[in-house]
C-alpha cells in the first residue's frame, strides 16, 4: 500500500475518534434499556461501528 498523506491520516483519527464515540454510546444505551430488543439492537449497531473502527484501524497498519 501506498504512504497516507497528512489529510489522509488526518480523516482517518478523525473517523476513528468518531467511531469509538459510536461504539461506547451504543454499549452504553444497549446497557441502560429496559426492552431487550432494543438492548439487542443498540447492541448489534455498536458491534458495527466496532467493526468499522477496526477497518479504519487497519488502513494505520
Amino acid at each position: 500500500m501506498s504512504q497516507l498523506s497528512e489529510k489522509e491520516l488526518s480523516c482517518i483519527n478523525e473517523s476513528l475518534a468518531e467511531e469509538e464515540l459510536l461504539v461506547k454510546k451504543y454499549q452504553m444505551l444497549a446497557k441502560q434499556s429496559q426492552d431487550n430488543e432494543v438492548s439487542a439492537k443498540m447492541e448489534e449497531v455498536s458491534k458495527r461501528h466496532q467493526k468499522h473502527f477496526n477497518e479504519l484501524y487497519s488502513l494505520l497498519g
